[in-house]
């Protein structure tokens, strides 16, 4: 399985980050890192789209699914059975934003991979015959950051970014309106906790990080925060119902 994944994964990213390494003007590793990302994401970007759309569709579903949570509360096996409908109804797959996900992870603990071993050893066995071999890759982008370890702006940066990511997909929620519903309110004041913890979580992560790694995820998070501006702008210009943007 670890040959396979090293075969698949590993070696193609590892290869292109190398070829662009040659490629770019000045021989700049972060330029590479940033044009690598951006292959990567417009390989991904199918399963980007189908991710963002069902995430927006079920977050603008969110107001009549704790309808349902407050109409049924202590009836547990009927709330479920009207999500079900509610989700047939309006053509809404509530797993359909998780698959293209999990499908994401196998790129990023390549990626990850690359830049732990890539800039730091330079495990150049590992490059096709027709890849240049640099050499040595040196780990200094743009003239003074070093990506081969940990880079605290970068992290700030990638935080900031997830955060703002996140809060472009929240979706308004109704006020309380009775003392059923305070179940919802509270979910609801979790949904914006995890607002602000994951890019926290994001920041801490990254203080540990290659550079490079947390500059891949900095570039990606802003590459689907486009993605995002683009497919909301669409939605609100055509005005679609949720069942239309599945």
């Amino acid at each position: 399985m670890a040959e396979i994944f090293k075969v698949i994964f590993y070696q193609p990213l590892f290869n292109l980050l190398v070829y662009f390494y040659n490629l770019v003007p000045g021989n700049d590793i972060g330029v590479a890192i940033i044009v690598l990302t951006v292959i990567i994401k417009l390989i991904l970007y199918p399963l980007s789209i189908k991710s963002l759309k069902s995430q927006k569709a079920l977050q603008d579903l969110q107001p009549k699914i704790e309808a349902l949570k407050v109409k049924y509360k202590n009836q547990q096996e009927k709330l479920t059975t009207e999500m079900m409908a509610l989700y047939k109804k309006e053509k809404v797959n509530p797993f359909s934003s998780c698959l293209p996900l999990l499908i994401q992870f196998p790129f990023l603990i390549a990626v990850y991979q690359v830049f732990r071993a890539g800039l730091s050893n330079g495990s150049f066995d590992q490059l096709y015959p027709f890849i240049t071999n640099p050499g040595q890759i040196n780990p200094v982008a743009f003239g003074f950051v070093d990506l081969s370890s940990p880079q605290i702006l970068l992290a700030i940066l990638a935080g900031a970014a997830q955060f703002w990511q996140s809060k472009m997909l929240i979706a308004k929620k109704p006020e309380v309106v009775s003392a059923g519903s305070k179940d919802e309110n509270i979910m609801a004041t979790m949904n914006r906790q995890m607002t602000f913890m994951m890019p926290i979580m994001t920041i801490i992560i990254g203080f540990s990080l290659p550079g490079g790694l947390v500059l891949y995820w900095f570039i990606m998070t802003l590459l689907t925060i486009l993605q995002q501006q683009l497919i909301l702008k669409r939605q609100k210009n055509q005005s679609p119902s949720i069942s239309q943007i599945n």
